[in-house]
């Protein structure tokens, strides 16, 4: 069967963009591992102790500014209107590995760490960065994965904000659009009486979509999301579990419907 010109034409550009995308995925992974191995000697020192930790905030600040510049790819800073200072739950929807290194541009002054999945003690640098500096979560029990939270929990009381995606995973397809949330989030925000800032990425995944989407979209430009009003320590008290987990994905959601009904418009 034999193609009418618009639509060879249509496979022809998209085709086109597949491969330009390609190559800048392999870019952006030359260029994340020489950040990684420049930060590496760097950052180390600072992963042993408690305190040093605290100063080693800034230098992922400074790896996530650099590997910005490097890749032609940035976020800017939050604006945070009646969002006070101190400990809090940040969540987010995950379409990108963008969305890991862009939050410290968007929250250079919110000293956070990531709670997230333990695959990514696989990966020899990352292993480094995430076992002695973030959270690892352990899924393959219950016991492991309550201690997980009670790990963040007690990074609260020492002063830490902490950074989730409460989905668990980038979606395999259909992004932006949500998976449904997992329950530890919550547990810590109950456990810890914190409050929780959620934010929703837009357009991360077109930026730089999952690496096995060999010819998916991937370019330069500018990252978008929207800062939600924050849900206070009080109606994090005064909600379960199960209310609070679908007030935040209704949240989050929210703005992505928007953008996909305009889209069919």
């Amino acid at each position: 069967m034999k193609l009418s010109k618009p639509k060879f034409l249509f496979l022809g550009v998209r085709i086109i963009k597949g491969v330009f995308g390609l190559i800048w995925k392999v870019y952006i992974a030359i260029a994340f591992t020489f950040a990684a191995i420049v930060m590496y000697p760097v950052v180390l020192p600072f992963l042993w102790s408690e305190k040093n930790k605290r100063r080693a905030f800034k230098l992922f600040v400074f790896w996530s500014r650099l590997l910005s510049v490097l890749i032609f790819t940035y976020a800017p800073k939050a604006k945070l209107k009646d969002v006070p200072q101190g400990p809090k739950l940040i969540l987010a929807n995950h379409i990108s590995y963008l969305d890991i290194f862009l939050m410290y541009q968007i929250f250079p002054n919110e000293r956070f760490l990531f709670l997230g999945k333990s695959e990514l003690l696989k990966y020899p640098l990352i292993k480094t960065y995430f076992k002695h500096y973030n959270i690892p979560v352990y899924r393959d029990t219950r016991i492991k994965a309550a201690r997980s939270v009670m790990a963040a929990v007690d990074k609260i009381d020492k002063g830490w904000s902490i950074m989730i995606f409460p989905e668990g995973r980038i979606p395999d397809d259909n992004r932006p659009s949500l998976v449904p949330f997992k329950k530890g989030a919550f547990q810590i925000a109950k456990l810890s009486g914190i409050p929780i800032l959620p934010m929703t990425f837009l357009n991360n995944h077109k930026l730089f979509s999952i690496p096995s989407e060999w010819l998916g979209s991937a370019h330069p430009g500018f990252s978008k999301y929207v800062i939600h009003p924050l849900i206070t320590a009080e109606e994090v008290e005064r909600m379960d579990i199960e209310e609070l987990s679908q007030k935040c994905f209704d949240i989050i959601n929210e703005p992505i419907l928007q953008m996909t009904n305009k889209s069919k418009q």
